[in-house]
């Protein structure tokens, strides 16, 4: 069973800008794919896509063999962690600790339950120690990595993240490259730094004005300066 089927999948938005245009693609579980494309190419409309946010206005999108309808969004939502590129999106709640429990805890686990395992995936990302802490207290990597607590505490099949690596310092940087590399189900990552997404994956899917302009490996999509420079990747 592959992880993503995308057929002719198509949205617009309110005012007529096209989102994605008739998108094919294919992705395989466990694979760790890097979406690449010039701003507006429609890759975040793509991971909008993937839990269910956004839904196709013509086509069909798969996750992990269920299709993305209304009436399968709480299935949906249990497969897939998506990680905004603003961690402020994803954390509201007095402290980091309640927020990562927080999704735990509406899915009807017991509070001690939810909060010894949203602990447990705070110390995972490196923050046990900040559990009681807001996070306009931390840091923009600290918030980062609590975005992601947010989603891993409930054990997702595929990760998505939108530009993960956005403003961040080098440091942040591979701090976040080390928890990524630890995460051994399906991984998508949606960015323009190159370097990162090399370390980082194997594949990789460049989008273009809504399609898909290129799927293969990281390699094959990088060794040609000249069709790098069309795609507006350097």
């Amino acid at each position: 069973m592959n992880a993503l089927t995308a057929e002719g999948l198509t949205y617009r938005y309110g005012d007529g800008t096209v989102g994605l245009e008739k998108l094919d693609l294919t992705l395989g579980t466990g694979s760790r794919t890097a979406i690449l494309g010039s701003n507006g190419a429609g890759k975040s409309t793509f991971l909008l896509h993937c839990n269910g946010l956004l839904l196709p206005m013509a086509g069909t999108l798969a996750v992990c063999g269920v299709p993305v309808r209304k009436e399968n969004l709480r299935t949906i939502r249990a497969k897939v962690g998506l990680v905004f590129q603003n961690p402020d999106d994803q954390l509201f709640c007095p402290s980091i600790l309640e927020d990562v429990a927080f999704g735990l805890l509406n899915a009807g686990v017991p509070r001690e339950t939810a909060e010894g395992r949203a602990l447990g995936t705070l110390k995972r990302v490196g923050l046990g120690e900040k559990a009681a802490k807001a996070a306009h207290h931390l840091s923009l990597g600290e918030r980062r990595r609590a975005a992601l607590a947010t989603v891993l505490v409930g054990d997702p099949e595929l990760l998505v993240l939108d530009e993960p690596t956005a403003n961040l310092d080098p440091r942040g940087r591979r701090e976040l490259l080390g928890l990524l590399r630890d995460f051994h189900s399906t991984l998508v990552v949606a960015t323009h730094n190159l370097e990162f997404a090399e370390k980082l994956c194997d594949r990789a899917m460049v989008m273009e004005k809504g399609k898909v302009a290129f799927q293969g490996t990281f390699a094959e999509a990088t060794n040609d300066h000249d069709r790098l420079k069309r795609w507006g990747l350097v």
